[in-house]
């Protein structure tokens, strides 16, 4: 019972020190360097589950979905989101940029998958869009900052990677309702290592110190992350509480905020913390439950 109340918090605590774990890795390691270490050994031990487990394998088409999926959802995605943080985005405010998902597929879903937008929900992306532009607005206005591009280009490739897990979940609700989640994880894992390896070969030296510190950030990042995180949403699936988890994702932007204040002295300066706010907002109001006029109930049952 006391797991039953507590994982869709501990499952959020869990997947907000993703940024954290980004800045303090930057220190050690090249990032696309890290996440391919990291999505080798995440792809090794979801096929030791699989192993264990006895899955079954999905079939060729499926597969490649799962493949294709993974691409987006962890390959494009995090590769963007850690080369961003390791050039100087703050782990606070890509955080705060986290929260634009949410939004991003409230204003795809109507074009992929056909939901109509209601007028609260508009109102909620438009306040999404102005938190962050109140929130990173330090960021670009910083005297210290000489080239404008130089604080933009990063901020733009943090957008563009909410972009593509935004995409990843729109296709995965579409073409991944189906099929063991064991065997799906595994070959997204094998999806992220196409987009990652390339990349770390073009621009990278490969370079990992070996630390004590980065062999931490790894293992964290392979067992608490990609191994908890999943675990326990898996969990939340089986027992019924992902609306619980999906609620609690509001929180991410102030937790990974409160998680780098304390990891690194990141300030939480007041355009971060009221852009946090309006954010959080804007993404309850986009994902809140349209009310349904009484007059309107037939015609719903009709469709």
């Amino acid at each position: 019972m006391s797991l039953d109340r507590f994982a869709p918090a501990i499952f959020v605590l869990l997947w907000s020190t993703g940024w954290v774990v980004a800045k303090y890795a930057a220190i050690h390691s090249e990032p696309f360097t890290f996440l391919a270490v990291r999505y080798a050994l995440s792809g090794l031990a979801f096929l030791g589950l699989c192993i264990v487990m006895r899955a079954v394998w999905p079939g060729r088409a499926l597969a490649f979905r799962a493949v294709y999926s993974g691409l987006f959802l962890h390959g494009f995605y995090l590769a963007g989101l850690w080369w961003a943080i390791a050039n100087g985005v703050p782990a606070g405010i890509s955080g705060i940029i986290a929260a634009l998902q949410p939004l991003l597929t409230a204003m795809a879903a109507p074009l992929l998958v056909g939901e109509r937008l209601h007028g609260i929900q508009k109102a909620g992306l438009v306040l999404g869009f102005l938190g962050i532009a109140i929130a990173i607005s330090p960021k670009l206005l910083d005297p210290a900052t000489a080239d404008l591009a130089h604080a933009a280009v990063p901020l733009a490739i943090n957008l563009i990677a909410m972009g593509s897990v935004t995409y990843g979940t729109l296709y995965q609700k579409k073409h991944l309702q189906t099929g063991n989640l064991l065997p799906i994880a595994t070959l997204q894992y094998v999806g992220a290592l196409i987009v990652t390896l390339p990349l770390m070969l073009t621009f990278e030296r490969m370079h990992f110190d070996g630390s004590a510190q980065a062999i931490a950030a790894l293992i964290w990042s392979v067992f608490g992350l990609s191994m908890g995180g999943v675990g326990l949403l898996l969990y939340l699936i089986r027992r019924g509480q992902v609306s619980r988890a999906a609620s609690l994702i509001y929180l991410m932007p102030p937790t990974v905020a409160l998680e780098a204040f304390i990891a690194f002295g990141e300030p939480l300066t007041l355009p971060l913390i009221l852009g946090t706010i309006v954010v959080v907002t804007g993404v309850y109001l986009t994902n809140r439950p349209a009310k349904v006029p009484p007059h309107d109930t037939t015609e719903l049952q009709r469709a």
